[in-house]
C-alpha cells in the first residue's frame, strides 16, 4: 500500500484556476463570520449617548431660536460620526486580519506543490492533504487514505472516530450520506493518519454549512479588564445622570430657566459621560493582537494579552522553540562503536551503512518531519551507488507511531519479493522490541548516554524479514533485530540565551518540558542559559511522585525529560497550585489538553496543529521561543499603555466635570457649553485611543517582576493618580476663572481664557501620563501620533480663536498674545502642581505599603 500522499502527485489546480475560483464562487467561510457593514457599524454610532446628547443639544437650539450655535452642535454630530466611523472600521480591518491568521490552515496541491494556505482560501477542485491533528477544512471525497481516522462528533454526534477509505469511481456520490467512509466533512478532525481530499463543496454549501453550524465564530465572554471597565462606566454614569438631574432642576427652581437648565445638564453629561473607557479597551486589544501578530505571536483570545503581564513561568518544549528543528545526523553507534559524522560532505564509514540505509526505509519519501528529512538527504547523497538504496521498492503498509509502540514501522516488497521491515523510533521502544543480550543492552545504553550528553536526539533502528503473507496488526509484532543508534543535532536557535537572560530579569521561570533524553535536555539548558547546574527529571520520577512531592520538585526543577503529554498536564496543574501563573507551549494533539488548562497555552504555528491551535490562547507563528519572550514584553507595554490611558482619561474629565458644574456655585453663569466639551472630545478620544496606545514601552518593562495575576487595572493608586491630576487642574482653572473676573474683565473674556488654559493643561496631562511616574518631559521613544496630534489641536484652537463666524458660534471673545501667554502658564502651573499632588499620593502610597 502506497503512502497517500504519493497516490496524487500530479492532481490539484493551479494558482491562476484557484484565485477566479474564489473570486466566482467566495472564501470558504460561513456567513456568520462575515466583517460589519459600514451601514451596520453607523447605526451603532447613531445609538451613542454622545452621539444623541449632541443631537438633543442642537436641537434645543433651534428651539430657542441659536440657529448658529444649533449648526455647530450638528456639525460636531457630523465629526463625531466621521471620528468614530474610522476609527471602528480600522479595528474591523485589524480583528479581520486576525481571523484570517487564526482561522485553520489547509496544505493543498497548487502547481503540482504543496503549499499552507489560510483555510478561508480554499476553493471546489482543490486537493488538500490531510494529517493527524488537521481540522478539514471543506467537505470532499478521499482520493486516498492511510490508516486515516476522522473525529466526526461535531455532525454525527457519535465520539468513535470514522474509519475512511479512499473514494473509488464504482462507488457514485462519495458524500451522498453521512456515512460515507470515502468522504471527509468541514469541521471534523483528523485524529491519526494521512490523507488526500479533492474538495467538492466549500463555506455554506458544505454539510455544516447547510445545519448552520460554525467552528471558527467563537463567542468570547468578556474578559476580567473589560468587566472591570464596565462596572466603572456603570457608577460614572450613574453619577452623572443623578449630577445631570440636580443642574437641570436648580436651573429651573432657582432662575426659572429649563431650557438652559437642560442644555447645562447635557454639558455636564456629556463631560462626565466615561464614554471613552470602552472604546479605549476595544481599540488597546485589538490593536495590540495586531502589533503582536506582526511580532509573529497571535492572539487567540484577547484574554491572553491581559494575563500576559503576569506570567511568572514558561513552559517551553525544546524541539523548535529553543532549537532550530532544523537536523542533521551527528553521529551513528553501530557494529559496537560510535562513528561521529562531523560533516555531511565527508563520505560515510562502511559500518554506518545499514543504519542509514534502515532510517531511510523507515521514513517516509517525502518527508515533512525534520528528523527523516535528515535521513533522507543523507542517505540520498551517499546511498545511491551502493547497495543499501531502495528507489525501486513497493511500500506494503505503514504503522504510525502509536502510543503503546513509540515507533515507525514500514514494509517494503524487495526486488525478490521478500517483505522488509524497517523500525526507527524512542530507543526504549525499539530495543523493548529486539532479541538483545544483556551485555548488549548495557553497551548500547552507554552508546546512548554519551551520545546524549552532546546534546543530540537519538533514534533507534531495527530492521526484519517477514515471512508470512499476513502482516501483523501490531508493530512491535516483527521479530526485530537492532541495527543502530542514530544521534540528531538540532542547533540552539540565535537568541535563545539572551531571551532567556530576559526572562530572568523580568521574574519569568523557564521550564524545559520535552520527550527527549535527559542528557540531551541538559545540554540544550546549559546552551540555553536555563541553569548553570540544571536538576533533570524524568517522566518515570514524575509518574512516581505523589502530589505534595511534585509541588515541591516544581519549585526547583527547570529540566524534565522523557515526558509523555499526560505529564505536560500534571506538572502545569502543579505549578498553578503553587500559585505560579503558566505559559506553555505545544503542537500536537496530546498537548491540546495542557494548552487549555495553562493560563496562557501557546501553539506552534508552523509544525502545530490545528488542534492545538484552537486549544491555544497563542499561537506562535514562527515557533521562536524569543518571539514569546517578545509576547510577554509586549502584553507588559499593551497593559502600561492602558494604565496611562485610563488615568488620562480620569484626569482631564474631571476639570470638565468640574467647570460644567460651576453653574451651581456662580449663580447659573456657564464656564462650558456642549460644544466646547465636543471640542474637547475631539482631542480626548483620539489622545487616549491612539496616542497612548503608540507610545513605547517603559525602559523597565522586563526588569521589574510580574503583575499580580489578580491585580486589578482601576486600582486606588491609579483612581487617586488620575483625580489628583484632575483635581489640581480644576482648582487652577477655577482660580484662573475667578482671577480674570477680579480683573474686571467680563464673562465672555474669562470662559474664553479658561478653555484656552484647559485645552493647554489636556495637552500637559498627555504629556505626563507618557510615564507611569508622571514625570512631564520623560519619554521612553518617538510618538508620531502624539506629534501629528498636538499640531492638530493648536490648529484648530487657533481657527476657533481667530476666525470670527466661529468665534462666535463658541461664544469667545478676541485675545491678545499676552493672554495666550497667561493661559500657557496658568496651563503648566495647574499640571505642575497637580504632578505634585499625584507624587504626594504615590509617597503616601509607598509609605502605607512599608508599614504593612
Amino acid at each position: 500500500m502506497k503512502d497517500a500522499w504519493n497516490e496524487v502527485e500530479g492532481y490539484g489546480l493551479t494558482a491562476a484556476e484557484a484565485v477566479k475560483r474564489l473570486a466566482a464562487e467566495g472564501a470558504n467561510e460561513l456567513p456568520t463570520e462575515r466583517e460589519r457593514t459600514l451601514g451596520a457599524i453607523a447605526f451603532e454610532v447613531v445609538k451613542q449617548p454622545m452621539f444623541l446628547m449632541l443631537l438633543g443639544g442642537g436641537l434645543i437650539y433651534l428651539c430657542l431660536g441659536d440657529s448658529r450655535e444649533a449648526m455647530l452642535l450638528l456639525g460636531f454630530v457630523a465629526l463625531v460620526m466621521g471620528i468614530t466611523l474610522h476609527q471602528e472600521r480600522r479595528t474591523e480591518r485589524a480583528l479581520g486580519r486576525l481571523r484570517d491568521l487564526s482561522s485553520p490552515r489547509a496544505l493543498v496541491l497548487r502547481d503540482g506543490q504543496a503549499v499552507r494556505i489560510a483555510g478561508r482560501e480554499v476553493v471546489r477542485g482543490d486537493v488538500v492533504l490531510l494529517t493527524e491533528g488537521d481540522r478539514v477544512p471543506a467537505d470532499g471525497k478521499l482520493l486516498a487514505a492511510t490508516h486515516l481516522l476522522i473525529d466526526e462528533s461535531l455532525l454525527t454526534g457519535e465520539a468513535v472516530p470514522v474509519d475512511k477509505q479512499p473514494w473509488i469511481e464504482a462507488d457514485g456520490d462519495p458524500c451522498a450520506a453521512e456515512e460515507q467512509q470515502s468522504c471527509a466533512y468541514a469541521g471534523t478532525l483528523v485524529i491519526q493518519g494521512r490523507g488526500a481530499l479533492e474538495i467538492l463543496a466549500t463555506g455554506g454549501r458544505s454539510e455544516m454549512g447547510r445545519i448552520g453550524q460554525s467552528l471558527q465564530e467563537v463567542a468570547e465572554a468578556k474578559t476580567p479588564l473589560e468587566r472591570e471597565v464596565a462596572r466603572l462606566v456603570v457608577v460614572l454614569s450613574f453619577v452623572g445622570i443623578s449630577l445631570c438631574l440636580v443642574m437641570v432642576l436648580a436651573f429651573g427652581f432657582f432662575w426659572d430657566e429649563w431650557l438652559r437648565g437642560i442644555l447645562a445638564g447635557i454639558t455636564l453629561a456629556m463631560a462626565m459621560l466615561p464614554e471613552e473607557f470602552p472604546v479605549v479597551m476595544t481599540v488597546f486589544l485589538a490593536f495590540g493582537a495586531w502589533r503582536m501578530s506582526k511580532r509573529q505571536v497571535l492572539a487567540r483570545r484577547m484574554a491572553a494579552i491581559e494575563t500576559l503581564g503576569s506570567a511568572t513561568v514558561l513552559c517551553v518544549d525544546k524541539t523548535g522553540t529553543l532549537t532550530q528543528n532544523r537536523m542533521s545526523v551527528q553521529a551513528v553507534f553501530a557494529a559496537g562503536a560510535v562513528h561521529a559524522l562531523k560533516d555531511e560532505t565527508q563520505p560515510l564509514p562502511e559500518a554506518v551503512h545499514e543504519a542509514v540505509e534502515y532510517g531511510v526505509l523507515a521514513s517516509r519519501r517525502d518527508p515533512v518531519d525534520p528528523m527523516e528529512l535528515a535521513f533522507r538527504r543523507l542517505g540520498e547523497k551517499w546511498l545511491p551507488a551502493t547497495e543499501h538504496w531502495h528507489e525501486n521498492w513497493e511500500l506494503c503498509r505503514e504503522y504510525p507511531l502509536a502510543a503503546e509502540f513509540l515507533a515507525v514501522t514500514q514494509v517494503w516488497l524487495d526486488d525478490a519479493g521478500r517483505q522488509v521491515v524497517a523500525c526507527k523510533g524512542a530507543p526504549e521502544a525499539v530495543l523493548a522490541a529486539c532479541s538483545l543480550t544483556e551485555d548488549e543492552r548495557r553497551e548500547i545504553q552507554e552508546a546512548a548516554e554519551s551520545m546524549a550528553a552532546g546534546g543530540m536526539r537519538l533514534l533507534a533502528v531495527a530492521k526484519a524479514f517477514w515471512k508470512e503473507q499476513e502482516l501483523p496488526e501490531l508493530a512491535k509484532s516483527f521479530p526485530l533485530t537492532f541495527v543502530g543508534l542514530v544521534g540528531l543535532h538540532d542547533p540552539l536557535r540565535p537568541g535563545v540565551p539572551e531571551a532567556v537572560a530576559q526572562c530572568r530579569q523580568a521574574g519569568v521561570r523557564v521550564i524545559m518540558m520535552t520527550g527527549d533524553y535527559a542528557g540531551t535536555a541538559r545540554n540544550i539548558a546549559l546552551q540555553a542559559g536555563l541553569a548553570e547546574n540544571p536538576e533533570v527529571l524524568n517522566g518515570a520520577q514524575v509518574a512516581a511522585m505523589d502530589e505534595a512531592e511534585l509541588a515541591a520538585a516544581v519549585r526547583r526543577t527547570q529540566v524534565f525529560a522523557r515526558l509523555v503529554p499526560e505529564q505536560k498536564l500534571r506538572l502545569v496543574r502543579a505549578l498553578q497550585a503553587s500559585g505560579e501563573v503558566v505559559a506553555m507551549t505545544g503542537d500536537g494533539v496530546n498537548d491540546a489538553p495542557a494548552l487549555k488548562a495553562a493560563h496562557i497555552g501557546v501553539a506552534m504555528g508552523g509544525r502545530g496543529t490545528d488542534v492545538a491551535r484552537e486549544a491555544a490562547s497563542l499561537v506562535l507563528l514562527d515557533d521562536n521561543f524569543t518571539s514569546i519572550v517578545g509576547a510577554v514584553a509586549m502584553g507588559r507595554r499593551i497593559f502600561d499603555n492602558l494604565c496611562k490611558a485610563m488615568i488620562y482619561i480620569l484626569a482631564i474629565h474631571v476639570p470638565i466635570a468640574g467647570l460644567s458644574l460651576a453653574p451651581l456655585f456662580l449663580e447659573g453663569t456657564s464656564v462650558l457649553f456642549p460644544a466646547h466639551v465636543a471640542f474637547l472630545e475631539m482631542i480626548i478620544d483620539p489622545a487616549c485611543a491612539i496616542v497612548f496606545e503608540a507610545e513605547a514601552s517603559e525602559d523597565n518593562v522586563m526588569q521589574r517582576p510580574p503583575r499580580a495575576a489578580e491585580a486589578s487595572l482601576l486600582n486606588k493608586d491609579m483612581l487617586g493618580s488620575g483625580l489628583l491630576q484632575g483635581a489640581g487642574v480644576l482648582l487652577s482653572l477655577l482660580g484662573l476663572f475667578q482671577v480674570i473676573l477680579w480683573l474686571g474683565r467680563d464673562v465672555g473674556e474669562a470662559r474664553t481664557l479658561t478653555f484656552i488654559a484647559l485645552v493647554f493643561c489636556n495637552l500637559a496631562l498627555i504629556f505626563s501620563n507618557r510615564s507611569l511616574q508622571g514625570r512631564l518631559l520623560e519619554t521612553h521613544g518617538r510618538n508620531s501620533t502624539l506629534g501629528w496630534m498636538v499640531v492638530g489641536t493648536l490648529l484648530l484652537l487657533g481657527m476657533v480663536l481667530f476666525t470670527p463666524a466661529l468665534q462666535e458660534m463658541f461664544r469667545f471673545v478676541p485675545v491678545h498674545v499676552s493672554d495666550l501667554l497667561l493661559c500657557l502658564s496658568a496651563g503648566v502651573i495647574s499640571v505642575g502642581f497637580s504632578g505634585l499632588l499625584r507624587r504626594w499620593w504615590s509617597w503616601r502610597q509607598r509609605a502605607a505599603e512599608r508599614k504593612r
